[in-house]
């Protein structure tokens, strides 16, 4: 015990270096950078396909020579195109933009409708993001936090689309909005259009008539194989607010080999562990 206490006094006795606070500082500094850069591509990886198809439609709309040539390509052919309208990567006032905003070239009622709505929507998003920043702030401030804590903060804003399928006449995508920073959320919106037709797609289409029961089954078959063997799953019970059963409005995809794939919103039907689940109907 007496060693102890003679091994303390002398730590007591150490002058602290004064270069020590800035190398704190710069730890901290570098923590979040890290945090930051972690986080950002969390948010990212699920729009990566998204972000790759940007850098090429990205060249359509600014030279239209390779826009012609692009046209070649089986991807882009048929009734429409799918194009980035708009793309920027960028800081602003503490916020981090990643923005891809699609647009349907069709030049018809539906392709209007669609980009009409879509921009919406993505304005939406970006004030909503704005106002939730300039709120956390000025509560942070007016609950007594300081310039220095508020350091290097940073908020992620995200817009993304992704093409899940498409043929001359049929497209498949979603788009997701996003935004992370103290907490986070993710919103995604499905398309899926017949241009010859001028229509939207829905699961009956695909499915048939008895569309309802196919999925519910396929949905209830996927819950019931997710339980582990202790008897747990990330999925509520359906008196606990988990599934029962697909509607018009529910969500959904087609991949390319024509699966449709029915979607839930994050803590929709399960806990935010299980993410934003999605079940292909087999």
């Amino acid at each position: 015990m007496k060693d102890f206490e003679n091994a303390k006094a002398e730590y007591d006795r150490t002058p602290i270096p004064p270069e020590l606070s800035g190398r704190v500082q710069t730890g901290i500094r570098e923590g979040k950078a890290l945090y930051h850069s972690r986080r950002r591509r969390t948010l990212r990886r699920a729009l990566t396909t998204a972000a790759c198809f940007g850098c090429l439609v990205a060249g359509l709309n600014l030279s239209p020579t390779f826009a012609r040539a692009a046209a070649n390509v089986p991807v882009l052919g048929g009734l429409f195109q799918v194009l980035t309208v708009v793309r920027y990567d960028k800081t602003d006032d503490g916020i981090h933009y990643d923005v891809s905003v699609p647009q349907v070239e069709a030049g018809d009622d539906l392709a209007r409708q669609v980009n009409d709505m879509i921009q919406q929507k993505v304005d939406a998003h970006l004030a909503k993001a704005r106002q939730d920043w300039d709120d956390y702030r000025d509560a942070f401030f007016a609950t007594g936090g300081t310039e220095e804590e508020w350091g290097d903060r940073e908020m992620d804003v995200i817009v993304g689309y992704d093409i899940k399928s498409q043929s001359d006449s049929r497209v498949s995508f979603v788009v997701t909005l996003a935004e992370g920073w103290v907490s986070s959320y993710e919103e995604r919106y499905y398309y899926n259009l017949d241009l010859s037709e001028g229509r939207n797609l829905t699961i009956q289409d695909f499915l048939g008539e008895d569309w309802v029961e196919t999925c519910n089954a396929s949905i209830q078959r996927q819950i019931a194989q997710s339980v582990d063997e202790e008897g747990f799953t990330f999925f509520f019970a359906p008196e606990e607010g988990g599934f029962t059963t697909v509607d018009e409005d529910t969500g959904f995809y087609v991949r390319e080999d024509g699966t449709v794939v029915v979607c839930f919103p994050e803590y929709a039907i399960a806990a935010g562990a299980a993410g934003s689940p999605e079940f292909p109907i087999t």
